[in-house]
């Protein structure tokens, strides 16, 4: 049974029974679960609709000055779509007064020049644009929305003019691969000076789409050669547009260092107040704390929760015995509890891991795709998850 969620402040260790953390140097801010768009790859929840009421702009901006207090110098605004919160300039401006370094990650649907402006003016360092595709028709289709990519440009457009480093994401899958080198294109175009080109990893509505969105291993290896071939033009041209190349773990034989250890150095706080030491945990059986009922520093220093998998003594074999445990602390423990039912387990990525066929499986399986459809991300969709 998923236990995540709020009012849990049972879950608090005795003093003295913490283990060793850092400081949670990230704090991601998702401020709303609510977004015009039905992305069928994003890591919200399934059953985001289930959960309670937003934290109002008080409770957020005692969160910032908690956090900041805790060390935490790097804030990213999201969501769901950030720009549907009317206090966001409000909540930029007190970050700025803080002395974070504030990012908004915002799908450009909502954006107007004016928004540009009121954050540029409170404060906002730097506004990350997504695109779904490169073309209008596959940009909508994943978006569901007619109007998303055309708005997109426009954005991305008055984010630059605007004097805003041009960042732009693209979470590239099985259906936009292909064309990597229209979209490096398109990015070009947009005088784009940091390009994230994010192969789709799977968690929550990923999860649930995996069969539709799983590259397989050639489209992989294509688009990377495509864009190096396009680092080494634009370098010997002396475009300084940086292109950054994210491989999803399915094609990995060792596990990331998810989140660089468990409750070290990136707190999530998502819409209802709950705390997660990852934007996945929440799908966990394990129990979060609220910053309705705890302070940060006690959720981060002593909670259950984030002590959980500090550390390695939770380690199961191979982990346990593993020389390199600690460079990868045993993998992600929310892919683990997805495809194996036991967070504890090793990260079926690592060819090490009993479970790894698991991941081999899947790879076979995105040769000859089944053609299922997607399940989009939506409050209709999320209802019936909540209903099990």
């Amino acid at each position: 049974m998923n236990r995540t969620g709020s009012g849990c402040t049972e879950a608090l260790l005795p003093e003295g029974r913490e283990k060793p953390a850092g400081q949670p140097l990230w704090l991601l801010a998702e401020l709303t679960y609510k977004c015009p768009l039905q992305c069928p790859y994003c890591s919200n929840p399934l059953d985001f609709a289930r959960h309670g009421e937003e934290l109002t702009t008080d409770q957020w901006i005692r969160v910032l000055r908690e956090a900041r207090e805790l060390g935490a110098a790097q804030l990213g605004f999201s969501g769901g779509e950030p720009l549907t919160r009317p206090d966001l300039v409000d909540l930029i401006r007190e970050a700025r007064q803080l002395g974070y370094y504030s990012n908004l990650i915002t799908s450009g649907i909502g954006l107007t020049e004016r928004k540009v402006a009121d954050f540029r003016e409170a404060g906002l360092d730097h506004i990350q644009v997504s695109f779904q595709a490169s073309d209008e028709e596959v940009n909508n289709m994943l978006a569901g929305s007619a109007k998303a990519f055309a708005q997109k440009l426009k954005m991305a457009r008055e984010v630059k003019a605007q004097g805003y480093p041009m960042v732009l994401n693209f979470v590239t899958h099985r259906h936009n691969i292909d064309r990597i080198d229209r979209i490096i294109e398109l990015c070009i175009e947009l005088e784009a000076d940091y390009v994230e080109l994010a192969t789709c990893q799977y968690y929550g509505w990923a999860y649930e789409n995996r069969a539709e969105l799983l590259p397989t291993r050639a489209q992989l290896e294509r688009a990377e050669r495509i864009t190096n071939e396009y680092r080494e033009r634009l370098a010997a041209a002396g475009n300084p547009i940086r292109l950054i190349f994210v491989t999803p773990d399915y094609y990995e034989e060792r596990p990331k260092g998810c989140m660089n250890g468990w409750g070290q150095i990136f707190l999530t706080v998502t819409p209802d107040g709950t705390a997660l030491p990852c934007h996945s945990a929440r799908q966990l059986p394990v129990e979060f704390p609220s910053v309705k009922q705890q302070s940060l520093g006690d959720i981060w220093y002593r909670s259950f929760g984030f002590n959980h998998f500090r550390g390695d003594d939770w380690m199961k074999e191979p982990c346990r015995s593993c020389d390199e445990k600690e460079k990868d602390f045993g993998g992600c423990r929310c892919q683990a509890y997805m495809m194996t039912g036991d967070a504890a387990n090793a990260d079926p990525v690592c060819s090490k891991s009993p479970h790894h066929d698991l991941i081999v499986q899947a790879r076979e399986a995105a040769e000859n795709p089944a053609g299922t459809g997607f399940t989009y991300r939506n409050e209709r969709n999320s209802r019936v998850f909540c209903r099990g």
